[in-house]
């Protein structure tokens, strides 16, 4: 069987069975300026298709002169709607041609195998083509009547809206909320990204100065008034929000967006990043994307599918394969390789310090953190050990014991592991790949923060947090490694 032939290259050919869908590829073929030979039993079908100067002759497929007739034919296209007379085609020209490139016509997916085995380099389905065809032509549509609605939900703005990312911005979140400006900036409405929290992440830091991408922390807004329209973008965990939200945009269920009765919703679970699903309203605008923008949304889909190796769709491939060459890639590498602060160098060293390994898991302490953001640094960083395929690193800051925890064990979704361990008694937030979790001090301990009880505040979290954890991952936290 052919394996290697470049159709492009190829001018003769020849369509066995000229019904409905043959006669589409032959048209087609025809204006392409190929030389088409077309087989069909139906002497009347023959002569019509002649009357239009199409070459074609009267033969039964089915019949072995046939792999004759086309043996000069560099590519052999068998279009019967009777699969059977193509399953007999194949095998007749496969025996005496065996170097031809062939493409066959089947029903289902057992009569495309049959047809495989036969020989056919090529099984087509004419009803799974159409259902794709459809569902392309019903993702079109839906995306354009969506970005319809969205256009007039911004264009209600009398005075600014407000891009809201998650709390503590991830790349994504930022990216997103980027996307969203430029697209408000397009519409002609003014906009300002806000957010919860910190920016501590040393990457997300070098990502939102390299890119000057402007965001504003909600305690340096001085006239919250001035936002009539409110946006969410990739906003899983937000704290209690003091304004009304008219658009949601996510790649997962936020909290139900019954409690904000939004104007328009858009969260597609089947993708990776929101930054994907801006990126389609980018196209769908047909706007001039800038060069900033371009950049931080490939940084969101890559740093979300950690560079396309974890829950990619093809939705987030084809976006990125958008954005490549409008993208800044010496900016990227600056992004992904930010010089290491002392205060992560410490808790990393820390962590190493500390860690207490089970079977392939992982659970460190890094005792009292300024930065609680190098923690997920950290975690990262002893994902690399060998043996190693789940960490978890925490430490206690502002009264608060906080967690960062990351996977590559295909069989465990740490999201719900840490939600297990510690859902009842604290925060959590995550994923199958990463998670994190807040718990008050007081929930393991009672005891106040002072010079005097930092070693037992230590001795006890590392206790309870290390056990309760590995008791979530199913494994007997005892005996420490």
């Amino acid at each position: 069987m052919s394996s290697g032939v470049s159709i492009s290259t190829i001018s003769d050919y020849a369509i066995l069975g000229c019904g409905s869908v043959g006669y589409a590829v032959a048209e087609e073929l025809v204006e392409q300026g190929k030389d088409v030979l077309i087989i069909d039993r139906e002497e009347s079908r023959v002569e019509s298709l002649r009357d239009q100067d199409l070459d074609a002759r009267t033969a039964d497929i089915r019949e072995e002169t046939v792999a004759g007739i086309v043996e000069d034919r560099g590519v052999v296209l068998i279009l019967a709607s009777d699969v059977e007379a193509n399953k007999q085609a194949v095998e007749h020209i496969r025996e005496q041609n065996g170097d031809q490139f062939v493409v066959a016509r089947a029903s289902d997916p057992v009569s495309g195998d049959e047809l495989s085995d036969l020989g056919a380099d090529i099984v087509i389905n004419p009803s799974a083509v159409i259902a794709d065809s459809a569902l392309r032509a019903l993702e079109s549509g839906e995306l354009e009547y969506n970005a319809g609605k969205l256009t007039t939900v911004l264009e209600e703005t009398d005075e600014k809206l407000a891009i809201v990312t998650q709390d503590n911005p991830d790349p994504d979140s930022i990216a997103s909320a980027a996307a969203l400006q430029a697209i408000a900036a397009h519409l002609g409405v003014g906009a300002d990204i806000v957010y919860f929290g910190d920016i501590g992440h040393q990457e997300n830091r070098a990502f939102v100065n390299l890119l000057g991408i402007e965001l504003l922390q909600w305690d340096d807004v001085e006239d919250p008034s001035i936002y009539d329209t409110t946006a969410l973008v990739d906003h899983d965990t937000s704290a209690e929000l003091p304004l009304s939200v008219d658009v949601v945009i996510d790649h997962h269920e936020p909290e139900p967006t019954e409690a904000f009765d939004p104007s328009f919703v858009d969260i597609r679970p089947n993708m990776s990043s929101t930054s994907t699903i801006l990126t389609k309203y980018i196209q769908e605008f047909d706007m001039n994307v800038s060069e900033e923008v371009a950049t931080a949304l490939l940084y969101g889909i890559r740093a979300e599918t950690l560079d396309f190796k974890r829950d990619t769709t093809p939705a987030d491939l084809t976006a990125a394969a958008y954005l490549y060459p409008f993208a800044n890639h010496d900016t990227l590498e600056q992004v992904e390789s930010p010089s290491m602060s002392p205060e992560t160098l410490d808790v990393l060293a820390e962590a190493i310090a500390n860690r207490d390994v089970q079977g392939s898991h992982l659970v460190s302490n890094a005792g009292f953190v300024r930065d609680r953001e190098a923690l997920a640094q950290a975690a990262n960083h002893l994902l690399n050990l060998e043996g190693v395929t789940t960490t978890a690193v925490f430490g206690i800051a502002e009264k608060t014991i906080f967690l960062a925890a990351r996977s590559k064990d295909i069989r465990l979704n740490i999201g719900n592991v840490l939600a297990d361990a510690y859902g009842e008694m604290g925060e959590t937030a995550g994923h199958s790949t990463q998670a994190s979790a807040e718990i008050p001090l007081g929930i393991f301990t009672g005891i106040d923060i002072s010079e005097d009880t930092r070693d037992t505040l230590l001795e006890l979290t590392e206790e309870a947090v290390t056990r309760t954890l590995f008791e979530a991952l199913g494994v007997d936290g005892e005996n420490g490694g």
